[in-house]
């Protein structure tokens, strides 16, 4: 592996390796390590697993002293409930700690978390799948698009972190926090998730990922240094200043200045630079329209791309209806309806076949919400 990938590896995931070995063998199948000696990747995968769990939990459950519980963690206004209320209450005698989710509950919440898909959409939604080293039977099988290898990358990558940092509990936590991206997977919409609308920005505009860049440093050296790019406006005396430990730097476009955000964690951090840029870009009027959202509307794929609108926040889900008559020789001719809560228009079509009559409809809708 190159040592431009490794940097690149590392930059991602918030974690800088004293042993790159390590790194690399994280990324290596042993279809690869029997092709070419050395290690594979199989003994951090099962660390990784571990690793995971426990830290699943401990953002689940742990309490500390600003926040308990996975919700205050995110959001210290902790206004309502969002995933679940967890509160530690005084009794005279003792301290209970007391959950409104059950425990079967709280292990559905768990394996969101961690299950195969969403560990794979992360290592793709972080840009490292290829960069696995992979036998040739591997290659030709096109086995590193698997989500089940990318499970296995996920975990490998945490299991070589926590060899390196000699099972350094905070060092950990930020690797977890940074790579599984949890307030992304359980956001609830109540708030703006910027992480996953910098990823859809980036994705649609320029068909890449954004890229990361952490370091833990005071801001009151920061704030003397000079920085050719947008940074989150602080001044000496905003509160956050003497308690900054991370600022995070984040590029999405050639064509655009890096930003810089800052955070008392490396995920506020990352929470803070996504909320810049995402600002920068609406008042810029570079922000994502409806029409930026589908490569290439058609018919086939029309209702599912209607779905898809729908899913991120444009409209209400489509609703069709159905009519079947018959013509004069007593075929049958099916008419689809296209109907959006939010919209006065309706669509319709006629066709001998009805899902073809839905799929019609559905074009003629798509088309007028794009305005095209």
């Amino acid at each position: 592996m190159e040592q431009n990938d490794l940097m690149f590896i590392q930059s991602q995931i918030g974690y800088k390796f004293n042993n790159l070995d390590l790194l690399q063998q994280a990324f290596t199948r042993r279809s690869y390590s029997e092709e070419n000696g050395g290690g594979n990747n199989e003994l951090l995968e099962f660390i990784g697993d571990k690793v995971l769990d426990l830290f699943v939990v401990k953002l689940l459950i742990t309490e500390n002293s600003n926040s308990a519980g996975l919700y205050k963690k995110f959001d210290p206004k902790f206004k309502s409930s969002w995933l679940y209320e967890i509160e530690k209450k005084s009794f005279p005698e003792e301290n209970v700690l007391i959950s409104t989710y059950s425990e079967a509950e709280l292990t559905e919440i768990k394996k969101l978390l961690v299950q195969k898909k969403t560990l794979a959409n992360r290592i793709d939604d972080l840009g490292l799948a290829e960069y696995l080293l992979m036998g040739h039977g591997d290659i030709l099988q096109n086995t590193g698009e698997e989500n089940s290898v990318k499970e296995d990358l996920f975990e490998a990558i945490l299991g070589a972190i926590a060899i390196d940092c000699n099972w350094n509990m905070e060092k950990l936590q930020n690797a977890v926090e940074i790579m599984l991206s949890p307030e992304s997977i359980l956001a609830d919409g109540d708030t703006e998730d910027y992480v996953s609308l910098i990823q859809d920005w980036t994705h649609i505009k320029t068909n890449g990922i954004p890229q990361y860049h952490f370091e833990k440093q005071g801001l009151q050296i920061t704030l003397y240094t000079q920085f050719n790019g947008i940074s989150q406006p602080l001044g000496l005396g905003d509160e956050l200043v003497n308690k900054t430990k991370y600022h995070c730097l984040l590029k999405i476009s050639d064509d655009l200045p890096i930003f810089r955000g800052f955070g008392q964690s490396q995920t506020e951090a990352r929470k803070n630079v996504c909320k810049l840029a995402y600002e920068h870009l609406c008042k810029e009027g570079l922000w994502l329209s409806i029409r930026d959202e589908i490569d290439n509307p058609n018919k086939e794929d029309a209702i599912s791309q209607l779905e898809i609108l729908a899913r991120r926040g444009y409209f209400s889900i489509p609703t069709y209806d159905f009519e079947q008559t018959y013509d004069k020789d007593g075929n049958p001719i099916w008419e689809s309806v296209c109907r959006i809560a939010e919209e006065s228009e309706s669509f319709s079509a006629k066709s001998s076949s009805k899902k073809d009559a839905k799929k019609s409809a559905a074009f003629k809708m798509l088309q007028y919400v794009r305005n095209d």
